[in-house]
């Protein structure tokens, strides 16, 4: 096609779809507009950053703009906004500080990500409030809990970002709270891994403070305290971590349709309902494999896989984005805790599923070799087809490992008896003879018959 293939959103999604259509079709004209100052890096690591494990923010660059620009002969236009799209003209308005003009395209895809939700409380403009969805938010942390006299943070949710924020101000011996207005932390983990971790977390020093609602952020022109429904606690900076929303704004206003979820609707192959429009990254829905409806659940592979799928089928060879389990893997501190497909029964039952599930405690080595320790893992099923549904596991060795094999399992679609069965590695140092998953598929099995 002689338009070019145009790309709003220079991320992982993005620069995932130019660099495979680049290697596709080498003549082709590809143009990603991205209106910040970073393309390509790993959001991920913010956290370990604002921690001090990684000594700069460009080591989570894994492909300097220079090198799409030169090596790979992309038109990156950093610092150009895609603010409009007129799909009958197959155009999209773009702004930079010089000008503002129209960009034809022959294919168009959205990758225009997510931002920091911002829950609906006073005071998030105040100094010293800060949200985690951007490499210079995370620059601004790190400036303000190196150089400000800081004795107490607030960390406002107990998700991903607030777990792993607290391990990081805890490491430059500030005092931390966390306000979580849920039961437990990690809450789609599964209780027994929320009480694990926020147990865990306690230990470690840091004040938990579950079923807690923050009602308001007080200050004089800078934080001061966190007002809540138990009363409120003195702070001198606050990090917000509730969450994200997709930026599908732009997709909206040019009448592309939005999902249940509030992302972009997407078929399997990444489309969209208008004719050659994509969408991938944070901003879109994927099919859950489970479920087999759409979901979002915004995480770095799916981003990437999306896009790379995307670029491959602009260019002639038609491929699925895949189907996601929203497998996910979190530090929180000495523990670990992972989760994959369905792992709360009355999710499940919304599902229209009749789930039966179990827990058990297993070592994660032989009992005789140093080093390893109690995993806890939770694995749930369906009564009637004995589908394993989903899985939870929280411990210190061996939790990544074992959850990418349940997860394997439910893109599979297999039953627990299946998963029972599995020819898992052993060697002391890594497992026992039954690997814990094993294990559990065993007792759920047992329990289904």
């Amino acid at each position: 096609m002689s338009e070019p293939f145009l790309i709003v959103g220079g991320d992982a999604a993005g620069m995932s779809a130019a660099s495979k259509a680049r290697r596709a079709a080498p003549d082709r004209e590809i143009i990603v507009l991205e209106r910040g100052d970073w393309v390509s890096y790993g959001a991920c690591g913010l956290p370990y950053y604002v921690k001090g494990e990684i000594e700069s923010l460009e080591d989570l660059v894994a492909v300097p703009p220079e090198r799409f620009i030169e090596e790979r002969d992309i038109d990156l236009r950093m610092g150009h906004e895609g603010i409009a799209i007129d799909t009958d003209a197959r155009t999209v308005t773009v702004r930079s500080d010089e000008e503002t003009y129209e960009q034809s395209y022959g294919d168009l895809l959205i990758a225009t990500g997510a931002r920091a939700l911002e829950p609906p409380i006073d005071g998030l403009d105040l100094e010293g409030v800060f949200t985690l969805h951007s490499m210079d938010a995370g620059a601004e942390i790190k400036a303000c809990v190196e150089s400000e006299d800081l004795d107490r943070v607030a960390v406002i949710g107990g998700g991903y970002v607030g777990i792993e924020m607290a391990e990081a101000f805890d490491a430059h011996g500030l005092d931390v709270t966390v306000f979580e207005m849920l039961p437990q932390v990690l809450a789609t983990f599964g209780e027994s891994v929320g009480e694990a971790v926020g147990d865990h977390l306690r230990e470690q020093g840091v004040d938990v403070r579950l079923s807690t609602r923050v009602e308001r952020l007080a200050g004089d022109g800078a934080i001061e305290a966190v007002e809540t429904d138990d009363g409120t606690v003195p702070v001198d900076a606050a990090l917000v971590g509730a969450g994200v929303v997709p930026n599908a704004e732009l997709a909206e206003q040019a009448g592309i349709e939005l999902g249940e979820t509030g992302a972009i609707a997407t078929d399997e192959y990444g489309r969209t309902n208008v004719e050659d429009v994509y969408a991938a990254g944070d901003v879109a829905e994927m099919t859950h494999t489970v479920t087999g409806k759409p979901d979002h659940v915004p995480l770095a592979l799916t981003a990437n896989r999306a896009g790379r799928a995307i670029g491959q089928t602009v260019t002639g060879t038609e491929t699925p984005v895949g189907e996601i389990a929203g497998t996910a893997v979190v530090k929180a501190f000495d523990l670990a805790a992972a989760r994959t497909g369905i792992t709360d029964e009355a999710e499940a039952r919304k599902a229209g599923f009749d789930p039966v599930s179990v827990t058990i405690n297993a070592p994660s080595r032989a009992h005789y070799y140093p080093g390893g320790d109690k995993l806890e893992l939770t694995m749930v099923a369906d009564r009637e087809t004995e589908q394993v549904l989903g899985a939870s596991i929280v411990g210190r060795d061996g939790v990544a490992k074992r959850i990418d094999t349940v997860a394997t399992a439910l893109h599979e679609g297999m039953t627990v008896e299946e998963v029972e069965y599995l020819d898992l590695a052993y060697a002391p140092p890594f497992s026992p003879t039954w690997d814990p998953v094993l294990t559990t598929a065993k007792v759920l099995n047992g329990k289904l018959e």
